[in-house]
């Protein structure tokens, strides 16, 4: 076999053989495969597109091209991915949601990426917590605690960090079979038995509309299952912020808020119980969604999951104590402002994207990389869409570094937040997809 041979086919539209697929992404993953041949591979697939049969052989060889695990423990092995979104910080209510019911949650994450923020920068907002650990540190951590959330170890689907790197500098990002592979190469490297989908759509998703999101929901799914691995996927609402704040140390307050009990969590709470409980019914760990939903509320009421959440911070090199003065350990910004209405109306649009690029331009991520984030700075409090504003009423609080970026963070926010007439209400779930 050779690269010109496989690319010529794929461009002819003709079916790669499993065998041909496998071949490439080893060469991929030991430095083979030239930059040039990976470029043109990506730019055919993205023109022509693959099959699900494909789709899934890609998956499955960038997957086998480094580390694979596995997992001998008392209860089944399950993971939660998120196409990303603005205050989307359901992964760390979920995980010790989960391991209160007795599921095993090795959560390998990312960070920000865009405009949306990244759960190991939030995670890594908690004094002390460090997300790169050993393998066998991360058994430890899981196997102990429930769950780990931690950063990709070197060898996890190398196949899939070239090809990344490729499809970023040849513009064959966007294309859905190579998105699909990418994600879940990734995903079930780390030996999951069950997994769900939480497939944004909106003004602050990468998938703006819904015929995008069904569209990659769809191809999720079916190549996830195909794989071997039993999936179902959520299609949410991503046109305003899934919690009340956006950045990471205030979303990381928000998340505690909930776990402790100071708050009900909203729109936040209740997607996250509802994607716990598709996934004890897909592991089988419950007989129905129903009463996985009881669970996970009575974890949460309990303070059994945010006794699971210390525990796993702590693991990671936190603080000790950090359930009970998370207030005073989590960084705060030096400016921290209430910006007002300028004008009466409803809430009626919320522009994602620019809301976070703004929190981005204050440092809450990154513009480039090797950008260093500030984890204090971003926004909370942020008004609902449909609420109803006077003048000089406050539509989000400000967390700035000084006062030159608070005034032109300001400025960006209230720009991206449209008072008009009362808009017509979303649902929080448009559909599933199993």
């Amino acid at each position: 076999m050779d690269a010109r041979g496989i690319i010529w086919k794929l461009r002819q539209r003709e079916n790669l053989t499993e065998a041909e697929i496998r071949w490439f992404a080893a060469g991929l993953a030991a430095g083979e495969v030239s930059d040039a041949q990976a470029g043109a591979f990506a730019m055919a697939a993205c023109l022509n597109g693959l099959s699900t049969r494909e789709r899934v052989a890609l998956t499955l060889a960038m997957r086998d091209s480094g580390d694979v695990l596995s997992w001998t423990l008392p209860g089944p092995v399950v993971d939660k991915h998120s196409t990303g979104g603005l205050g989307d910080c359901v992964s760390l209510l979920l995980a010790p949601m989960l391991a209160c019911a007795g599921v095993y949650n090795p959560m390998i994450s990312g960070r920000g990426l865009g405009h949306t923020g990244g759960t190991l920068d939030k995670m890594e907002a908690i004094p002390g917590v460090a997300t790169e650990v050993s393998e066998n540190r991360f058994r430890e951590i899981v196997a102990d605690v429930g769950c780990a959330i931690v950063s990709a170890t070197g060898n996890l689907a190398p196949a899939d960090r070239r090809l990344y790197a490729i499809r970023d500098v040849t513009s064959t990002v966007e294309s859905i079979d190579l998105i699909t592979a990418s994600i879940l190469s990734k995903k079930l490297a780390a030996g999951l038995g069950a997994l769900v989908l939480d497939v944004k759509a909106g003004s602050g998703a990468f998938m703006t509309t819904m015929e995008e999101a069904r569209a990659l929901a769809r191809s999720l799914v079916d190549t996830a299952n195909g794989a071997g691995c039993r999936t179902v996927a959520l299609i949410s609402d991503m046109n305003q912020p899934l919690a009340a704040s956006v950045g990471n140390a205030v979303e990381v307050a928000d998340c505690m808020e909930v776990l402790t009990g100071d708050a009900d969590g909203g729109a936040l709470a209740e997607l996250t119980v509802e994607l716990c409980a598709i996934l004890l019914v897909t592991c089988g760990a419950v007989a129905d969604e129903a009463e996985g939903r009881s669970r996970m509320r009575a974890a949460l009421a309990s303070g059994a999951a945010a006794e699971r959440f210390g525990r796993m911070v702590a693991a990671l090199g936190g603080p000790a104590d950090f359930l009970e003065r998370w207030t005073d350990a989590l960084p705060a910004a030096p400016v921290i402002v209430d910006v007002p209405a300028e004008t009466a109306g409803h809430v009626a649009a919320i522009d994602g994207r620019a809301m976070g690029l703004a929190v981005v331009r204050m440092g809450g991520g990154r513009l480039r990389d090797g950008d260093t984030v500030d984890p204090a700075v971003g926004l909370s409090r942020v008004a609902r869409l449909g609420t109803k504003v006077a003048a000089g009423d406050p539509l989000f609080r400000l967390h700035a570094r000084d006062g030159a970026r608070a005034e032109a963070s300001r400025r960006a926010v209230l720009d991206a937040i449209t008072i008009s007439a009362q808009p017509e209400p979303r649902p929080l779930v448009h559909e599933r997809i199993a």
